[in-house]
């Protein structure tokens, strides 16, 4: 099993697989699982900064992606327990519709509010279209705002795990 472990860690590795990576670590940290995509995001534009506007585009398809694997979730969740009684839960979020699916880059509650969205049957593709803007908002803030942060201060952040 470490073996294995350890294999893909090796394959999860920046750079060689990093656009890969990316979308797979946005994709995995859409889902219900607790994760965050922007240190892999990061990291890719660290050490590639030609390829902001491409990493920023991957994670957000990615991150995408795994909100609407949320959306139907929640839209077979909703099919299998409350076949044909009606639901009352979350009144905001159906009066908004599917731009509130805008806040689904908020930490804790934007998973969520993707599976809650599939839950109250809202329409699919404005549901996803709304995710995209508010992912592809947050990635293009956070990672651009991580990339002003100069090299020094990461380094001395790192530099007691390294032990140097």
């Amino acid at each position: 099993m470490e073996a294995f472990a350890r294999a893909l860690v090796d394959w999860f590795a920046l750079p060689e697989n990093g656009l890969s990576t990316v979308f797979v670590v946005a994709f995995v940290s859409a889902t219900l699982l607790p994760m965050g995509s922007e240190p892999a995001v990061f990291g890719f534009v660290k050490l590639n900064p030609d390829r902001f506007w491409l990493a920023v585009t991957v994670a957000t398809a990615g991150n995408t992606l795994g909100g609407a694997l949320n959306y139907w979730l929640g839209l077979g969740v909703h099919e299998a327990v409350a076949r044909g009684k009606r639901t009352v839960h979350l009144a905001w979020l159906q009066r908004l519709g599917p731009k509130a699916l805008l806040l689904s880059w908020l930490p804790v509650v934007g998973d969520p509010l993707c599976a809650v969205a599939g839950w109250l049957k809202l329409p699919f593709w404005p549901s996803v279209g709304w995710m995209a803007i508010g992912k592809f908002l947050r990635y293009v803030a956070m990672t651009g705002a991580l990339m002003w942060v100069p090299d020094h201060w990461w380094e001395a952040l790192v530099r007691p795990f390294s032990g140097g």
